[in-house]
């Protein structure tokens, strides 16, 4: 299907990513392993559009450029990783018909300041790897409250029935502050306390999902929203979708304080065969100076 071809009859599915460092680009592991396997399970979608933790400004605006570029938005890591490029094509005349859907929600057009950022490309470069299907991302608007969020994802859910692929990517527990690099693969107490229940809330009733802001540990496993609130877009779809249609696609921790829980909606998750954790990093590198 070309990306000006009528949209898919075929609903599309939808995920959410714990995407971790940036370096699982280069790595092949379980997780990258089921990234794999999602995309070469999914319906070859007309576009694919992202909400990344990383684009967190004062405003909702979609990429609107025909070649956006490969950003590399982070510090410390090795040259093989800023080499990376994920060349994929834009489609700026679908900014238009995102801005429709969602209305009377206001979406503007960013056709210069913005591209692919490491939230998104470390994840398409193992789902999608030849880079042909044209990719846009949404912005995070800093502004807004959590159901806020959530409401604007039930509101993009239309474009699953156009042919749009909606992913979102952060990391439901995320505190750089308290990782350590020595925990490759390990989790707190408190942030398997908060992810089990964002787990429990997600495959029952999604959109409770933004309740989690009374949680004991919200304040640990959440110190900024950035992270988290992406995946209030995909229990703002599940919430659309009128069931709980929500899968675990893999799970497991980061470096005492990330979780790398992904979650599917609408699919069957497939299986992963792939073995190994988490990247292990250079003492010298502060996780916290590191943008991951």
């Amino acid at each position: 299907m070309s990306p000006e071809s009528p949209a898919s009859t075929v609903r599309m599915p939808a995920a959410f990513f714990g995407h971790g460092s940036p370096m699982n680009a280069l790595e092949t592991n379980r997780y990258t392993s089921a990234w794999r396997a999602f995309g070469a399970s999914v319906p070859r979608p007309r576009a694919i559009l992202v909400v990344s933790a990383h684009w967190y400004i004062n405003a909702t605006a979609v990429t609107a450029m025909p070649a956006p570029r490969t950003i590399h938005d982070f510090y410390g890591f090795p040259q093989e990783l800023f080499d990376v490029q994920y060349p994929a094509p834009g489609l700026p005349g679908l900014v238009e018909e995102i801005s429709d859907t969602v209305h009377p929600t206001w979406i503007g057009a960013d056709v210069d300041s913005w591209g692919i950022d490491h939230g998104t490309w470390s994840v398409l470069t193992h789902a999608f790897p030849d880079a042909s299907i044209p990719v846009l991302q949404m912005s995070i608007n800093a502004d807004k409250p959590l159901d806020y969020h959530l409401e604007l994802g039930a509101q993009l859910a239309p474009l699953r029935e156009a042919g749009v692929l909606i992913i979102t990517s952060g990391n439901i527990v995320h505190n750089l502050g308290g990782a350590s690099w020595e925990l490759a693969d390990d989790g707190y107490d408190w942030a398997r306390r908060f992810n089990e229940d964002a787990k429990e809330r997600m495959l029952t009733d999604p959109t409770e999902l933004a309740a989690l802001d009374a949680h004991r540990d919200w304040r640990q496993a959440v110190p900024t929203p950035d992270h988290f609130i992406p995946s209030l877009y995909l229990a703002g779809l599940a919430g659309a979708a009128g069931a709980a249609d929500t899968q675990v696609l893999v799970d497991g921790y980061a470096y005492g304080s990330l979780s790398m829980t992904a979650y599917t909606l609408g699919m069957d998750c497939p299986a992963s065969t792939g073995e190994g954790g988490n990247p292990r990093h250079p003492a010298e590198l502060p996780p916290d100076a590191s943008n991951i």
